[in-house]
């Protein structure tokens, strides 16, 4: 699929930038690689670890759009990932957050349909659905400009599609390598926001192959939801061993209880398959799709009024054991 392609990932020295980075190496023969993203340090970085002669590295900001516009000619494949994604440096900062998450999002569509890229999937976040904080209000803004944006395409083949899944263990700034540090700082007591809380987990290796599995299914309007177990954080907190306590924090600002990917306001757009979900389109696109059947010939069908895809009610959990045994891998 990605053989003698150009694929350009935004925020590309992030922890999916890397992951996707080596996996394509790794399964593929791009024509290239495009880092983009603002970060000097991180690309000097970057560049000592991947040497392939497809690689390039592009500085620049999702804000600028003269610059994503001149980073984009002759791309295929766009990976947009850059984000401001901490959610309490959202609430401190929200112009910020909204200038990269919301324009910078615009500014990747519309770069995107001026230089005829071929196919774009945007990241999001399970704080997308029904949103209680900033970051989540943009990312779901961020979601519905790349759905909305297959109506601009006009009789090009571009199309634009989301992947949203939930907390990617072990990734940059995540809860897993604060409790490692906090634990081989000799601490025994981990910070809990609250003993009731659930979260999505999924690894890195996981979201980047859901990425190209999306690639490959989609048709262009497409949320892409991933099935994926829920951990209780208590649990994750006890996978650092048994010997370590807990303490009670309270919830950070703009911070929930429990997840969601799929709202129950969302049932009668929600598709199931056997390994994941599709949120279709609110709204109708010049080219008519049958969401029941995608690209690879996958067949789903509509969940139930009212169904909600909830960290809290999932059938699936990691308990202690698993976690312990990803935190090994990690």
């Amino acid at each position: 699929m990605l053989n003698d392609k150009v694929i350009l990932i935004t925020g590309g020295t992030g922890s999916f930038g890397k992951c996707f980075t080596r996996t394509i190496l790794t399964r593929y023969k791009p024509k290239k690689i495009i880092i983009y993203s603002r970060d000097e340090l991180k690309q000097f970085e970057m560049q000592q670890e991947f040497t392939d002669p497809c690689m390039r590295f592009f500085i620049g900001d999702v804000r600028d759009y003269d610059r994503l516009e001149q980073a984009m000619q002759n791309v295929d494949y766009v990976v947009h990932a850059a984000a401001l994604k901490q959610v309490p440096a959202a609430e401190y900062n929200p112009m910020e957050c909204i200038k990269t998450n919301i324009h910078g999002a615009e500014n990747v569509v519309r770069a995107a349909i001026k230089n005829e890229v071929t196919k774009v999937i945007a990241l999001s976040t399970d704080k997308a659905a029904n949103p209680i904080n900033l970051y989540g209000a943009t990312k779901l803004a961020s979601d519905k400009l790349f759905v909305a944006a297959n109506n601009m395409v006009g009789s090009r083949q571009l199309r634009f599609a989301v992947v949203r899944y939930g907390n990617v263990v072990g990734s940059r700034g995540s809860v897993v390598p604060y409790f490692k540090k906090i634990v081989s700082n000799g601490n025994k007591v981990l910070p809990i926001t609250d003993e009731r809380m659930t979260r999505f987990w999924i690894t890195l290796p996981q979201g980047v192959e859901f990425v190209l599995q999306s690639f490959a299914r989609m048709q262009g309007g497409e949320v892409f939801v991933p099935k994926i177990p829920s951990i209780k954080i208590t649990d994750l907190a006890m996978s650092f061993g048994s010997d370590l306590s807990i303490k009670i924090i309270g919830i950070r600002p703009g911070e929930k209880l429990h997840e969601i990917m799929c709202p129950a306001d969302d049932s009668h757009l929600t598709i199931e398959f056997d390994d994941h979900f599709v949120i279709t389109p609110t709204i109708s696109f010049q080219h008519e799709t049958n969401y029941l059947k995608n690209k690879l010939s996958e067949c789903g069908n509509y969940v139930k009024t009212g169904f909600e895809y909830n960290s809290a009610t999932n059938h699936h959990f990691l308990n202690i054991a698993d976690l312990k045994e990803l935190n090994k891998q990690l």
